[in-house]
């Protein structure tokens, strides 16, 4: 089900006034059939898989707890039963591909059968909150819980079930354990989250998404400033889209008195690629740091070992985004880029939160973020692009001059797109607050509420288009 149809639009309110008359118990109850439902419209055959993980980790943390000289043996079966389902379903297909292609250089046509296995919605997002937990529960940072309810529940929370965020499960799992109150704040600001998404993915993504297909589709046929400007609108594109969504599941799980992880905090303002992380899909981001950057070694062991590990980890979080060797570019150039401002930067301390105290600390701040910006946008070609082959067109596209400066009109769409995400990122950002909008007298936020409507009326695609992170 999206969030950008009329089933949801149906869904949510039937959800919400069941489950204010229910007592708590009753209500995570009632959430997690909702949830079940929620998943099961796609295909009702992939709740099983999202079952079977969830009877996985909830009876391997228990039996670490109960066995706890086995528990490494528990850990390694539920983590690695959750990682052959997600590599059977989300991989099978690219190394069958990419097996044919080795045999094809080395001029050997093998017999393959043409099966093709489709991917569940979601089964990276969901798997990746299973492994948290038990590996939660063998560090010793949580106990198991015992309530099969609530685990499951936390597991299919249907706001951040399909596209994160990530949350983790000593965050999230004592929301279920006590008794929520939602209050006149966490209506008022969960609706303005759901508004703010319903704007930047209906009406800025979706009104945007046309352009980035046909240049992605035949980068040849497109003159550079073409490519160029539908380069700048896929990184419009996929910001909107992503943290449109991330907006819309905070928003709703707000109605329901549960708080989410903020999951973007304005990445485009970064002024390096190591701040653009900490701002960028949050909940991967400090995903990997915990359970991958830290166990391979961190920041210990020396320089190269370092630079090592941040490459490795970015290369294994191309990978999670999709089976394709685009991705893996793409993690890859993100890992050299982070090693690459690691050394830069050698023993002085980071900052992220800028201190202006004069013209010049703004320039400086503007200076950096549009060159981070437009480094960040030149790695989405490669994540964009359907094939290796494809990407290197279209970046030749851009370097090698063709087309004439009668093409500059293309620019218009990306200064007027830009100008309305700039303008709501610097609301956020300047008091780092994603809901400063409910301070506004209340003229002003009439203004905006209205406007905001109309933009989602005007651009928004009839098509109810699908959410980028959904093929994750």
């Amino acid at each position: 089900m999206l969030f950008n149809s009329w089933e949801f639009l149906i869904f949510l309110p039937v959800v919400l006034v069941v489950y204010y008359a229910l007592a708590r118990r009753a209500q995570n109850v009632w959430l997690a059939l909702g949830s079940y439902f929620f998943y099961g419209w796609w295909d009702w055959r992939f709740t099983s898989l999202l079952l079977i993980s969830t009877l996985l980790s909830f009876s391997c943390a228990l039996l670490m707890e109960r066995h706890p000289q086995r528990a490494r043996a528990f850990l390694l079966l539920s983590v690695g039963g959750d990682l052959a389902i997600l590599g059977a379903f989300k991989y099978f297909n690219f190394f069958i591909d990419s097996l044919i292609s080795l045999f094809s250089i080395l001029q050997f046509t093998p017999d393959v059968p043409t099966l093709r296995v489709l991917l569940p919605v979601g089964i990276s997002f969901y798997t990746f909150q299973t492994i948290s937990y038990t590996v939660d529960v063998y560090r010793g940072t949580m106990k198991p819980t015992r309530n099969f309810t609530e685990f499951a529940l936390f597991v299919s929370f249907f706001p951040h079930l399909v596209a994160g965020p990530i949350v983790r499960p000593t965050k999230l799992l004592p929301q279920f354990e006590r008794t929520r109150i939602v209050n006149e704040h966490m209506i008022a600001s969960g609706l303005l989250l759901i508004l703010l998404g319903y704007f930047k993915k209906v009406g800025i993504a979706d009104a945007v998404a046309p352009h980035v297909d046909w240049a992605f589709a035949d980068p040849e046929a497109y003159s550079s400033l073409r490519l160029l400007t539908s380069l700048y609108l896929f990184s419009i594109q996929i910001y909107c889209d992503f943290s449109g969504y991330s907006d819309i599941a905070r928003g709703v799980a707000r109605l329901l008195g549960i708080e989410l992880m903020e999951n973007f905090r304005q990445p485009y303002l970064s002024t390096n690629v190591t701040e653009f992380w900490r701002r960028w899909h949050i909940s991967l981001s400090t995903w990997l740091r915990d359970y991958l950057y830290i166990p391979l070694g961190g920041n210990a062991g020396g320089t190269r070992k370092t630079y090592r590990n941040l490459i490795l980890t970015m290369f294994l979080g191309g990978l999670w985004h999709g089976a394709s060797w685009t991705f893996v570019v793409w993690g890859v150039l993100h890992g050299a880029f982070l090693a690459i401002h690691k050394a830069m930067l050698g023993e002085r301390k980071r900052v992220t939160d800028h201190q202006f105290q004069s013209r010049g600390d703004y320039l400086t701040f503007a200076v950096n973020a549009f060159l981070t910006f437009n480094l960040v946008t030149l790695t989405w070609i490669f994540f964009r692009s359907p094939s290796l082959s494809s990407a290197l067109e279209y970046l030749t596209g851009i370097l090698v001059w063709r087309g004439s400066l009668q093409d500059l009109g293309y620019l218009l769409p990306v200064l007027f797109y830009g100008a309305l995400v700039l303008f709501l990122d610097l609301t956020q950002y300047r008091r780092s607050n994603d809901v400063e909008m409910l301070s506004w007298h209340w003229a002003w936020r009439g203004a905006l509420y209205a406007s905001l409507v109309l933009v989602i009326l005007l651009g928004g695609s009839p098509s109810n288009a699908p959410f980028i992170y959904f093929q994750f």
